[in-house]
């Protein structure tokens, strides 16, 4: 297992979250919030 993967479980670990495989080609939604100054976009 190289860094990059000891690094990403122990992240995952440290959230608690079950977060779950993807591939190329899989449709993905993702959620950003925007903060400008006062402004808060979704």
């Amino acid at each position: 297992m190289d860094l990059i993967q000891i690094l990403e479980q122990e992240e995952i670990a440290r959230l608690g979250k079950n977060i779950p495989d993807f591939a190329p080609g899989d449709t993905v939604i993702v959620s950003v919030n925007v903060v400008e100054g006062t402004r808060k976009r979704a």
